[in-house]
């Protein structure tokens, strides 16, 4: 059977409603008003038709976790980021030698891991005369498997990122440990907190708007938004399961 595009786009649309509808109850049982928690829509192995169908179903910041998808998907979403309907950020690994493909293309970065990597960002960033986006991205569960400064680091090199010309350091990104524990999930996240507000507090030269928690995924939000989260970032939950990668 042909693919019916009123059919996805209203899928899309449905599934869009009901995990902003979780988030807000989450937040509310959480004590804070469901505007405080911003959705971000992870559009990973998603045409970039589906991207704009998600944002003409209200989500106004979407996200990538791969350069090669970030830069192929750019042309067809210029124009809502033009319009300052959408942001798109990069939330998965970055390469130094990818600085420049995603200051083409990308408003915002959440993955900052180290030092040199913020180096070159801030350096291309100061020579073009703009100022990109930034969130140190920490690794709070310690799996080998995920990307992320260690916890103890985290400060440091979040002082030492929002010292940086050219980057505006506005918080910190986390991926939840993989455990069925929830306490233990939900203390990385608390641990997160802990980061972020030390380096508001520490009052260090642009740390002032670093307040920004991305953290929480569709198995975990409930546990994120409870700790404080600001953003969190689903993906299957909104457009169904993954295509296959070719």
């Amino acid at each position: 059977m042909p693919h019916s595009p009123l059919a996805s786009r209203a899928t899309i649309a449905d599934r869009y409603a009901s995990v902003r509808a979780r988030i807000d109850a989450a937040a509310r049982s959480a004590g804070r008003a469901p505007g405080d928690v911003r959705l971000l829509v992870a559009t990973k192995t998603q045409p970039a038709d589906a991207a704009r169908e998600v944002v003409a179903a209200g989500a106004s910041l979407i996200g990538e976790n791969r350069v090669q998808e970030l830069v192929a998907k750019a042309p067809d979403l210029a124009d809502l980021v033009d319009r300052g309907q959408v942001e798109v950020h990069m939330i998965g690994r970055l390469q130094r030698n990818k600085v420049n493909q995603v200051l083409a293309t990308a408003t915002g970065v959440e993955s900052i891991d180290s030092l040199p990597l913020a180096e070159a960002l801030a350096s291309r960033c100061a020579r073009e005369g703009r100022t990109l986006d930034v969130m140190v991205q920490v690794n709070v569960s310690g799996e080998e498997s995920k990307a992320g400064a260690a916890p103890d680091d985290a400060a440091r090199l979040a002082r030492q990122v929002a010292a940086l010309e050219g980057l505006r350091l506005t918080g910190f990104m986390t991926i939840g440990a993989n455990s069925p524990d929830a306490a233990l999930v939900r203390a990385g996240f608390a641990r997160l907190r802990a980061i972020r507000d030390e380096v508001l507090a520490s009052g260090a030269s642009g740390t002032d708007e670093a307040r920004e928690l991305s953290m929480g995924m569709s198995g975990d939000l409930e546990a994120a938004v409870a700790e404080g989260a600001t953003i969190v970032r689903v993906g299957t939950a909104v457009f169904g399961a993954r295509p296959p990668v070719g």
